[in-house]
């Protein structure tokens, strides 16, 4: 019996295409593992920067593990639409914010659309909607389906940026959808920094380059503003209870700053330091209160209307050893904003040891830039980042080539965070988590090391009856089986799919298929021994005289299966893929990789009677 070319070369072809496509996964799994060999943040990041085009392009195309397998997060999001409606309205004043605020405890107790609550409140107050929204001529009806539309269109948005995110951190096969109009539904595979995900999803990324006014008039800002306090406190006695350090804290529901007695004058000063070049810092534990203070309404009705407090991202060290926040007043009107930004990069400073993002503009916002620095040269601008300002530096010269950096950044997953946000767009409006559950990565490895087990002793139960039974024919059947998983892994692989504990449990039972069609042909291949014909004509007789059967009962798997994947959700999708993968390669590997193994044995008289039992 002689080989047949054409089949030698297909066998050939299905082995190499199935090694090249889970290459990737190997390349995955050790680059990980060197990248993971790294203790210092510093060697990390110049390992991942010089192999980033490598990892990333290895992490896309590897064979991805699902959420019960690796571990990971569910997330329900919602994007804040109040905050967008804010955001769309002008001429606003104090009796939209007022209304907004009652629209806002509402959202957070109702399940009713924001839109419908926004125009039931106005209503209420007999306001028209055209009076902060769109135009004067526009009907109420007109305004609440443009209102409609850029909710529709915000949250399209948010899902896009926020996948863009994901897809940048590098998680696999990230499932995101949409639930209602305002909420999105996230699985994340794969996940173990879990508060690093929840900032990297809420931030905005509202990037934005404002202008620092003058330190007097900062000084004179803050003397406006204690004064007030000091006369309000004169006339009421604020809850005050002493911090660790033993400064006087605002006890919970305080409305006025934290004071020293009910007649101080210095209110908001004992909680602010002014050092002698006039940087004014608040301390680390009075932070988040002073941040409170200065978003008040009542606190920015006494702030110029062209400029607005801010606080710095991160502290400074001060002689006394302790950390404290640098407090800005910037112009309320930003210079520049992110959307110009094209490029960004996590690097090094230029001493190698503070971690910094690079970013670059487009040509309008390179022409700005250079604009705004040529003019205000020795002045300072304030990046800041969602109200945040991570860094001030001076302007000592034109910037003519659109490049500007972001400093003041703690560690190097700080900067690749940045670095993700900034490349993938601010989110229209801010999302919070509302929903979240996660499977923990000991628990995933419990599953893989389970399924595993199930997958060895599910081969070698079926490999040692084969070999048992039918001994040397059994080898072939053997060496099918290995090529079958082969091409089930690499298929998932080359699709992106996502392996599963339900797509484990798919390729055993692939397995007792595979075996069971070897089964077939090699009773065959016994009946037509015993009728006494030779081990060549029987091999091509049992062949022959099988394939109609075998290929009776892996169509019907397979319309099986395709009915399970197409009906089906989650799990049982992941079942019916492996199935459908598995059943081909099963059909595939019973007719044409162990009848070509037995044409080789039979070239070299490995095949006898005997062979088969």
């Amino acid at each position: 019996m002689k080989n047949k070319p054409f089949n030698l070369f297909l066998i050939v072809l299905v082995t190499v295409v199935s090694l090249w496509s889970l290459w990737p996964t190997w390349r995955d799994y050790s680059l990980s593992k060197q990248l993971d060999s790294f203790a210092s943040g510093e060697d990390s990041l110049k390992f991942s920067l010089s192999h980033r085009d490598e990892l990333e392009n290895a992490r896309k195309k590897s064979l991805k593990l699902g959420l019960d397998l690796k571990g990971g997060m569910h997330l329900v999001m919602e994007v804040d639409q109040v905050d967008l409606f804010e955001q769309k309205a002008w001429n606003k004043d104090a009796r939209f914010h007022a209304i907004m605020g009652r629209v806002r405890q509402k959202a957070a107790t109702s399940d009713a659309g924001v839109i419908d609550l926004i125009a039931a409140e106005f209503r209420k107050e007999n306001i028209r909607l055209s009076r902060y929204f769109y135009d004067i001529r526009n009907t109420d009806g007109e305004i609440t389906g443009k209102l409609q539309k850029e909710s529709e269109d915000a949250l399209a948005r948010a899902r896009e940026i926020i996948r863009n995110r994901i897809d940048q951190y590098g998680v696999a096969e990230p499932v995101i959808t949409t639930q209602g109009t305002r909420r999105i539904i996230i699985e994340l595979a794969g996940i173990s920094d879990e508060n690093r995900v929840r900032n990297l999803l809420k931030g905005t990324a509202k990037l934005e380059f404002k202008l620092l006014r003058e330190p007097e008039v900062l000084l004179r800002v803050l003397d406006k503003l204690n004064t007030t306090l000091a006369s309000r406190s004169a006339t009421s006695s604020p809850a005050v209870a002493p911090d660790t350090t033993g400064k006087a804290v605002p006890a919970a529901g305080s409305l006025l700053p934290p004071v020293k007695s009910a007649t101080t004058t210095r209110p908001l000063y004992d909680v602010l330091t002014i050092l002698q070049n006039g940087n004014v810092y608040v301390s680390e534990e009075s932070r988040d209160f002073v941040s409170r203070l200065f978003q008040r309404g009542d606190i920015q009705a006494l702030i110029p209307q062209d400029s607005e407090l801010l606080l710095a991202a991160k502290p400074d060290q001060l002689q006394d050893g302790r950390n404290y926040y640098p407090v800005f007043l910037v112009r309320k009107t930003a210079e520049l904003t992110g959307g110009v930004i094209t490029e960004a990069k996590a690097s090094f400073s230029a001493e190698g040891a503070q971690p910094e993002v690079l970013m670059e503009m487009n040509s309008e916002g390179t022409a700005k830039w250079a604009r705004i620095t040529g003019a205000n040269i020795g002045k300072r601008v304030a990046i800041v980042l969602d109200g945040a300002v991570y860094s001030a530096p001076v302007v000592q010269s034109k910037i003519p080539n659109g490049n500007s950096v972001i400093n003041g950044i703690e560690s190097v997953e700080e900067a690749k965070d940045l670095e993700i946000v900034l490349k993938a767009g601010a989110l229209p409006a801010p999302v919070r988590i509302m929903e979240e559950r996660t499977v923990g990565p000991s628990l995933g490895a419990d599953y893989i090391r389970a399924g595993m087990i199930s997958l060895m002793w599910g081969f070698l139960a079926v490999s040692v009856f084969m070999l048992l039974y039918y001994r040397t024919a059994g080898v072939a059947a053997d060496a099918a089986l290995v090529l079958n998983i082969l091409v089930v892994l690499s298929v998932l692989a080359g699709f992106n799919a996502s392996l599963s504990l339900p797509g484990i449990a798919g390729i055993v039972l692939t397995m007792g298929m595979a075996v069971d069609a070897n089964v077939l042909i090699y009773e065959r291949i016994r009946e037509e021994l015993g009728e006494g014909k030779s081990i060549v004509s029987a091999v091509t007789a049992g062949y022959d005289k099988a394939f109609s059967s075998i290929l009776d009962s892996h169509v019907t798997t397979l319309a099986s299966a395709y009915l399970l994947y197409t009906f089906g959700i989650g799990p049982i999708q992941g079942f019916a893929v492996t199935l459908m993968i598995g059943t081909a390669a099963s059909l595939f590997t019973a007719i044409v990789v162990t009848k070509e193994i037995f044409n080789f044995m039979l070239s070299k008289n490995m095949l006898s009677e005997k062979s088969f039992g």
